[in-house]
């Protein structure tokens, strides 16, 4: 097995300054202090190189590392040889006697790594710019990395951040450390968008670029709602209240079967809150959306009776059309067919969406014709 031993000389005594500079950043940037080391010692053997003249196109493949103590700071420059039966390279390999010569305490063998410390004078203004630009560089990616894992943890979350302008119909959120992009149709049609409100949102893509993170937010999506239920009712994120199914129009009207999974609680309670606190919250949230909470069940009638709420039910059939669609035909009073309509028919529609049914509504009047006409026929 390969083995590697060193050669050091006089530690280059920078190691203060080093060690602040580290903390600095790690500080201000958030950078963790073990990618700080890396990021300082890349930049550091982007000098040395420069003043050791291992940079020449001829000598790229020079093994040159740096090693930095956590402890002090201090750094050390290597030339890396690797042991050979035979030399032909001495700047980048070496015999097995001379091995041994300068390191008499250890036996060598071919494919042992021997470490050169080097002496590095005072770097000049050339090798200084050049460090600093690799630290730049690799302290800009490290950031960008850092911010979009922070981010992509973040997906299918909810977010509050501030308007910070306005593009083209997009609006800009700032995030803190980085904005996000609401879309126009991501938006809630009608909804103020004035610079500096405050505005939760559902983060629906996370990208990573070149120059960040890209990340798209939705004040429309279904699951916004959802995740806001889980942040004012205890009992939706301890999982004893669960939302079985959502639809939402949104900037109008929502709905939502809950199913709880506690005797004693009552999911349509516990969402509503006292003096219904917990769903004004969210009604709030989302500029007075109007949401209605029925009970989930696993029977087809009673849960197409409930997502018609607030409208009452006479009679629910459901039957199998040729294409395979089920149909529920659902019988109301006269007095409650507007209702379970609803204004250009939102209410039939989102009760459809929340219970995967087609929904086919009448009046008991309207029913009993079609009876009559039925029966006349017959």
């Amino acid at each position: 097995m390969a083995r590697t031993t060193k050669k050091k000389v006089e530690q280059v005594d920078v190691g203060v300054e080093i060690l602040a500079a580290i903390e600095e950043m790690a500080k201000e940037r958030g950078i963790k202090k073990e990618v700080l080391f890396e990021t300082v010692s890349s930049a550091i053997l982007v000098a040395a190189k420069d003043q050791l003249r291992f940079n020449r196109k001829e000598n790229d493949s020079v093994s040159v590392s740096v090693e930095i103590s956590k402890e002090t700071g201090g750094y050390c420059v290597f030339l890396n040889k690797e042991v050979v039966e035979e030399v032909y390279d001495d700047l980048k390999e070496i015999s097995v006697e001379d091995a041994d010569a300068c390191f008499p305490n250890e036996k060598h063998e071919i494919g042992d790594i021997c470490k050169f410390e080097q002496k590095i004078p005072a770097f000049g203004r050339i090798a200084a710019q050049k460090a600093m630009q690799v630290l730049t560089q690799k302290l800009r990616e490290e950031e960008r990395r850092e911010l979009y894992e922070v981010y992509a943890a973040k997906l299918d979350h909810v977010v509050t951040g501030r308007i910070s302008f306005e593009s083209r119909g997009n609006c800009m959120i700032s995030l803190g450390r980085v904005d996000a992009i609401l879309p126009e149709n991501e938006q809630i049609i009608g909804e103020s968008m004035k610079r500096g409100k405050t505005l939760k949102t559902y983060v629906i893509k996370v990208e990573n670029t070149s120059k960040g993170p890209k990340i798209t937010v939705s004040r429309t999506h279904p699951e916004l709602v959802c995740s806001l239920f889980e942040e004012e009712v205890t009992e939706i994120a301890d999982g004893t209240v669960e939302i079985i199914s959502i639809a939402r129009e949104a900037g109008s009207r929502t709905k939502i079967a809950v199913q709880s999974y506690d005797e004693n609680v009552d999911p349509v309670g516990s969402c509503v809150g006292v003096n219904g606190e917990r769903v004004n919250a969210v009604v709030n949230e989302l500029g007075g959306e109007k949401i209605d909470i029925v009970p989930w069940s696993d029977d087809p009638y009673e849960l197409i009776r409930n997502a018609l709420s607030p409208s009452k039910v006479s009679s629910v059939e459901i039957s199998e059309n040729e294409n395979g669609d089920f149909i529920a035909s659902v019988v109301v009073p006269d007095d409650q067919l507007s209702l379970a309509i609803g204004k250009e028919g939102q209410n039939a529609r989102l009760a459809a969406k929340l219970t995967g049914y087609k929904i086919d509504i009448k009046s008991e009047s309207q029913d009993q014709e079609a009876d009559t006409v039925q029966n006349g026929e017959e």
